[in-house]
């Protein structure tokens, strides 16, 4: 059985990533890419799908761990009877080929070691042929090759590769494991010590654009960082997360594969980089972002692979366990879904990155035009909505939000960038939506916002009401609709995306799942904006401290178990993390700014 999710740490080359447990194991790692095949998967499965341990031999008395400042570099700290031992992860940014590198520190006392590599390629499903070459060990099996290079002597055991070692201090003991094609030469070896130096300042160097300098500094870094780290660098693109099929509910079957881009992350995440000062991080994203949805904007889909692939067909890996008991998914049937709200995240980020300085004489505006010549004509369809619902299509009044957005957005655009466009008949378009949304997707008697026309049913979604601009803050519509939240989404400090009993099949699945963090952090926003100051800092507060012990979040929180679960780490829990301390500085400093005024 996998660890608890809050128990693994991220280190990445901005092309993939691997989590390491607090025990020392790597749990899952896929290489080339975020969305290849993994070569450790013992996360979805157990041991022999894949691991590779590194820790005492003996019993281990306490464990501390920490990135080093302002960095992906793990340091892992184990304390044993026989002394302290330090174990160091991390993975350069890409090179020649892959690489994760483990130094073992000795600090104090004399500490026996052991190691363990399992290599299984293709999800924990192919036992390679290893064999020694030249002092290396190098296991392969079709496409796939793994070196190891350290100088302590492994042998073979139970079809994985063992090694035991003792260290003292100032001992440090280095291991890398680099994949490459097999029909391709042997990697180049690397010094994991030079290494070790060039990454910490690969990181540094990233972090010194960060802008943000107010109250919560560390956790908007930590939350950047993961970022970068969720970043495939050759085209600009970002995963959701670096997993698949970790669960919404324990023993449930709410699990998928999230190492895709999504259009709806991709443009909140250009924004939150943007406004972080990071320019050339958001200048690529765009850049991805157009090649992704260049074309007919009816074949438009929500999410792509890292390169733009649209082909994300969805199967079970039966072969694998799965993390607590649920099926494994590899791909994402989701991509197949209309879902109308896109078409406004993207409007709103292409006049967002205006804004903020990105070059507006491109081919984007031509784009812009064609996909609100959709908009036009389908932004009365029902659609699948931000939550990717299996039960069928609705006419989510979220989506409906998200088209006003895209008219608003457009009308903007030409009257802000002198941009050349329809603005009569897209001034109509929005009065038109919006009037809709009034008429039909707010409930009077209830002084609330639903979740589609003509339902009882509440979406924590709509909470962007007044974060796009749609109403004020103050509006007693969004007061009614927050007060609503309160009282049927609200657990145990966490808001629920929408409601979940057995009477309705809105996302044809069973019942049951944690709280969703970035409708938390959207109840922060809302509170901040209101002038709810206090209790918008209560929950941000109690947000940030569901992070684990290295600054990291899941996609949702189980407030049963008390546990994160979900993708890890998740991209739409960070970025609103970002997002939500930007507004509470600001909604600080405004108010400092005021008592100052009232001074003079």
């Amino acid at each position: 059985m996998a660890l608890p999710i809050e128990d693994y740490a991220i280190i990445a080359d901005t092309q993939t990533a691997a989590l390491v447990g607090r025990n020392g194991c790597i749990d899952w790692l896929c290489v080339p890419r975020f969305d290849s095949g993994a070569i450790f998967a013992a996360l979805l499965g157990n041991e022999e799908n894949g691991h590779w341990t590194l820790s005492p031999a003996g019993e281990i008395h306490a464990v501390r761990r920490q990135y080093r400042q302002d960095t992906l570099v793990l340091e892992t700290e184990f304390e044993t009877a026989d002394g302290v031992v330090k174990l160091i992860d991390f993975m350069p940014p890409r090179g020649e080929a892959p690489d994760v590198v483990r130094i073992v520190e000795g600090v104090r006392g004399s500490v026996p070691m052991r190691m363990e590599l399992r290599l299984r390629f293709d999800y924990g499903h192919v036992v390679p042929w290893v064999y020694q070459e030249k002092g290396d060990l190098v296991a392969v099996a079709g496409p796939d090759a793994a070196w190891l290079r350290t100088p302590i002597p492994t042998h073979g055991e139970n079809m994985a590769t063992h090694a035991e070692f003792t260290v003292g201090p100032g001992d440090k003991v280095p291991f890398v494991l680099t994949w490459r094609a097999s029909h391709l030469p042997p990697p180049a070896p690397i010094d994991p010590i030079e290494e070790l130096g060039a990454t910490e300042g690969y990181w540094r160097g990233w972090v010194s654009a960060c802008t943000y300098e107010g109250e919560w500094r560390e956790a908007v870094v930590r939350s950047l960082l993961t970022l970068k780290a969720l970043t495939y660098a050759p085209t600009g693109g970002i995963v959701a997360a670096a997993t698949t099929s970790l669960p919404e509910k324990l023993g449930g079957v709410r699990n998928w594969d999230y190492r895709f881009c999504w259009l709806r992350d991709a443009t909140i995440t250009l924004q939150s980089m943007l406004y972080s000062g990071f320019q050339s991080e958001a200048a690529a994203w765009r850049k991805w972002l157009l090649r992704a949805i260049a074309g007919d904007p009816a074949e438009l889909q929500i999410m792509y692979g890292v390169a733009g692939e649209r082909r994300l067909d969805e199967y079970v890996a039966d072969w694998l366990t799965g993390y607590d008991g649920n099926p494994v998914r590899i791909g994402n049937a989701a991509a197949e879904q209309f879902q109308l709200d896109v078409y406004g995240e993207v409007m709103d980020a292409l006049h967002q990155g205006r804004r903020a300085g990105l070059k507006a004489d491109d081919p984007a505006w031509g784009l812009q035009v064609k996909l609100m010549d959709f908009v036009e004509k389908h932004w009365h369809d029902p659609d699948e909505g931000i939550w990717e619902v299996r039960g069928g299509p609705k006419q989510f009044v979220h989506s409906k939000l998200m088209a006003w957005v895209a008219a608003d957005r457009a009308v903007k655009a030409v009257e802000e960038f002198d941009l050349e466009g329809p603005t009569e008949r897209w001034v109509k378009l929005r009065d038109e939506i919006r009037a809709e949304i009034l008429e039909k997707g707010y409930d009077h008697e209830r002084r609330t916002f639903t979740q589609f026309y003509g339902s009882e049913e509440l979406d924590a979604a709509l909470l962007m009401v007044p974060l796009v601009g749609f109403l004020p803050a103050d509006d007693e519509r969004v007061t009614g609709t927050v007060a609503a939240i309160e009282r049927e989404l609200l657990q145990d400090g966490f808001v629920q995306r929408y409601t979940q009993h057995h009477e309705t099949d809105v996302d044809g699945l069973p019942p049951g799942e944690g709280a969703f963090l970035a409708c938390t952090f959207w109840l922060a926003d809302n509170y901040a904006l209101m002038g709810r100051h206090d209790e918008a800092r209560e929950v941000f507060d109690r947000l940030l401290a569901l992070r684990n012990d290295v600054g990291l979040l899941s996609e949702e929180y189980d407030t049963d178990a008390r546990r994160l679960v979900g993708n890890f780490p998740q991209a739409f829990s960070h970025v609103p993390l970002i997002d939500t301390a930007r507004t509470l500085s600001d909604a600080r400093a405004a108010t400092q700014s005021r008592v100052q005024e009232g001074l003079k």
